[in-house]
């Protein structure tokens, strides 16, 4: 599989989901689920290193903006929900985050940034086909986030590094 098949099957799961997070998830596995197992692992390792590169300090700013907090666990499930957005807005927001803003015109954060089910569709799917546990993709998580770490509790701060995020969310 390759990247354009991943956010193939990324968008058009989404698409058919009306863009609900939990729908996209149980669509995803149920797409997944009809491909062989070597397919999956390709799609899982796309997803986890997609998952990877979004770990950054920026994109958890604008995560903590955007839902009105970010711990660890919400970081993780918004930046399954990131991914979960499509190619575009994926690296839209990881070249600017602040973009944000505009790439996620519909985003309600009463609803939207946590998708954590997304995560764990590979595992799901694989584990349907062969019976057996989704093996460990050898990928090495990073230590820490990219980048330089935001003062998420200085109000000015966050306003002047994500301006546009700020003025919708803040």
């Amino acid at each position: 599989m390759d990247e354009t098949e991943f956010w193939e099957i990324v968008d058009s799961t989404r698409e058919a989901a009306d863009d609900d997070p939990e729908e996209h998830a149980d669509l995803l596995v149920e797409r997944l689920a009809g491909l062989d197992p070597d397919a999956v692992l390709d799609f899982a390792r796309h997803f986890e290193t997609r998952f990877h590169r979004a770990f950054a300090w920026d994109l958890w700013g604008a995560a903590d903006i955007m839902l009105g907090g970010a711990d660890d666990d919400a970081f993780d499930f918004f930046r399954c929900w990131l991914i979960g957005r499509g190619r575009h807005v994926f690296e839209g927001a990881l070249h600017s985050p602040d973009d944000l803003a505009v790439l996620a015109p519909e985003f309600d954060p009463e609803t939207d940034g946590d998708a954590e089910d997304l995560g764990y569709a590979a595992d799901e799917a694989y584990e349907r086909l062969t019976g057996v546990r989704l093996p460990d993709l050898e990928l090495t998580p990073p230590e820490e986030p990219e980048g330089v770490r935001p003062d998420f509790d200085d109000d000015r701060a966050m306003a002047d590094r994500f301006p546009h995020l700020w003025a919708r969310f803040g």
